[in-house]
């Protein structure tokens, strides 16, 4: 005769008591002291006070070129392309420094000279020309550089407020000046000027 089977019931209640119970003294086992637990949340609180370094954008990516026998620099994000100056067709009838025209892969670009522009002392064209094509999706025309150094990145907290003695070109055209006096010229603003837009323009 087999053994009569005695139902059991589960008291479930019962069960969580536990579980939260047996949770709590875990908790509280490998819970650190205060005193960790303060630095701990001291730590967490200056690592999200701290702004990370790629979102805070420290620095830019800028092109490097010379003029005039110094150092200048142009945000890359304004800079389409670098191309060199074989030949160009000037424009008659357009301020001294719109240098003229040039082909640049089936377009028609006009090209500055901006030592005439931001009246720099002149010097003779080279072999070594270059022409910086800058745009914005609504502006395009070409900067002339007397040479390409590179590509490097600066760091915002490097540029400083320029020195009345230190250039010519007036601060609305500058972004600053780099503690290696490396002259940091605002695309945005050569860009958008009305003066260049219209000189464009009659380029084009």
């Amino acid at each position: 005769m087999k053994p009569a089977r005695i139902a059991k019931t589960i008291d479930w209640s019962e069960v969580r008591r536990r579980l939260e119970a047996a949770g709590q003294l875990l908790d509280e086992e490998f819970a650190p002291p205060p005193e960790q637990r303060r630095a701990i949340l001291a730590a967490r609180a200056r690592a999200l006070a701290a702004e990370p370094p790629a979102a805070a954008g420290p620095g830019f990516e800028a092109l490097e070129f010379l003029l005039a026998r110094e150092h200048y620099a142009l945000e890359t994000s304004w800079v389409r392309e670098v191309y060199p100056l074989r030949d160009f067709t000037p424009l008659p009838g357009t301020p001294d420094f719109v240098m003229g025209i040039i082909h640049v892969r089936g377009r028609i670009v006009s090209v500055l000279d901006i030592k005439k522009f931001f009246e720099l002392p002149a010097q003779g064209l080279s072999d070594l020309n270059k022409v910086i094509v800058l745009g914005d999706g609504a502006m395009e025309f070409g900067i002339l550089a007397d040479a390409i150094v590179g590509v490097r990145r600066i760091a915002r907290d490097d540029l400083q407020a320029p020195l009345p003695t230190l250039t010519e070109i007036r601060a609305e055209y500058l972004m600053g000046v780099t503690r290696q006096r490396e002259v940091v010229l605002d695309g945005h603003k050569l860009l958008s000027d009305p003066t260049i837009v219209v000189a464009a323009e009659v380029a084009g």
